[in-house]
């Protein structure tokens, strides 16, 4: 079957020549916007395409602010900062996601714990999430969750949107509720995703974004808080340097973070956001001719969970077993057809391998499953 998928991938991108994973779609739009905002002059991070992308975004999102960030990292790291996260604390999260998830947690000088995943979203798994606090940790009469055996605090819970598809916010919210943590939603890939016809990024105390080069709207590189206006204020303090306001003096009132997106960056943003509904309609095709054609076949398509929109950011499908998944990653890369691999489980990196942790299996096994398809916005 390989052969076939190699010749579906090229039919349906119109090309005989190398195909990437997830290649931006850009146009004269935003060769236009960029353009205006080099000859504006305001090309760092104050300038009126900043604010119009943030207004944009919060608009689509249905959030009260949106705070850009020079990437998805920055504004996971802000977003745990105002979570509370601090020097010794933990955060739960999950073992299969990108590295940034749980970079930014170190940021914070706290370390991950690494819960497992459902099968039916590849998001953090509610009930995992349960059985290892029952088991392991336990509230104070301050109303800190701690870790019994090491006393450290747990802040927050992070969970992460993965390939788009929605984890199961309702399942997440409840626990965090009872257990006293901050819900962190990592967005980054589910920009234009619903739960329950509501806008991923925007469930928990706040959410994160990322337009890297490679998402379905791009800034080339930058990020997005997702928060109250309360939240939304302190996190563009925060990220502009923690500097106060005033006509002409350097006021700093604390330890801030130089993370607001340049405005040439903004721009761009700007552009591409006329377009996602546009993307999403071609990705959400694109999904359903994947998986028209893998039905029945020895592979299983990944599919939205019930109840939600995915963006379908990136295609995916789950082969037989590590042999099979091999098989298809070779044969497709040699015939310039870019597949990639499911991340490598965050525990298997040295810089988490001794990360407190529950029983992962349904992450093991992925890991040595899933492949990623060609997933860009097809031409036309």
């Amino acid at each position: 079957m390989l052969r076939e998928i190699i010749s579906l991938v090229r039919d349906i991108y119109r090309t005989q020549g190398p195909v990437p994973l997830h290649a931006p779609s850009l146009g004269n739009r935003e060769r236009a916007l960029v353009n205006d905002a080099l000859d504006s002059t305001f090309v760092s991070s104050v300038g009126p395409y900043v604010d119009r992308f943030e207004a944009l975004v919060a608009q689509y999102t249905g959030s009260e602010r949106a705070v850009a960030t020079v990437n998805g990292t920055a504004a996971l790291h802000v977003a745990l900062r105002m979570a509370g996260v601090q020097q010794g604390d933990l955060v739960m999260t999950q073992p299969l996601t990108f590295v940034a998830t749980c970079n930014a947690i170190r940021y914070c000088g706290a370390d991950p714990v690494f819960i497992d995943v459902a099968l039916d979203t590849l998001g953090m798994c509610p009930d995992a999430l349960r059985a290892w606090l029952e088991a392991e940790a336990a509230v104070g009469d301050d109303g800190v969750c701690r870790h019994r055996a090491t006393g450290r605090a747990i802040r927050a819970c992070l969970p992460m949107h993965t390939f788009g598809h929605p984890a199961d916010i309702d399942g997440l919210s409840q626990v965090c509720a009872a257990w006293g943590l901050a819900l962190i939603e990592d967005a980054a890939e589910s920009l234009g995703s619903l739960y329950k016809g509501r806008h991923t990024g925007t469930f928990g105390l706040l959410g994160t974004l990322s337009f890297n080069g490679n998402k379905i709207v791009t800034t080339g590189g930058g990020g997005m808080l997702l928060a109250s206006a309360g939240l939304g204020d302190r996190a563009r303090h925060l990220t502009t340097t923690a500097k106060a306001p005033h006509a002409f003096e350097y006021v700093h009132d604390e330890v801030g973070y130089n993370y607001r997106l340049p405005n040439i960056n903004a721009a761009l943003g700007c552009a591409q956001m006329e377009n996602i509904d546009r993307f999403i309609s071609a990705k959400r095709a694109l999904a359903g001719r994947y998986a028209s054609f893998f039905e029945n076949s020895d592979y299983q398509f990944v599919s939205e969970p019930a109840g939600c929109r995915s963006n379908y950011w990136l295609n995916a499908v789950v082969c037989k077993d590590l042999g099979h998944r091999d098989a298809l990653l070779r044969g497709t890369n040699e015939a310039k057809v870019m597949t990639r691999p499911i991340w490598r489980l965050m525990p298997h990196l040295p810089m988490y391998a001794d990360a407190l942790r529950g029983a992962l299996d349904r992450s093991l096994w992925l890991e040595q499953r899933v492949v990623n398809l060609p997933s860009s916005v097809p031409p036309g």
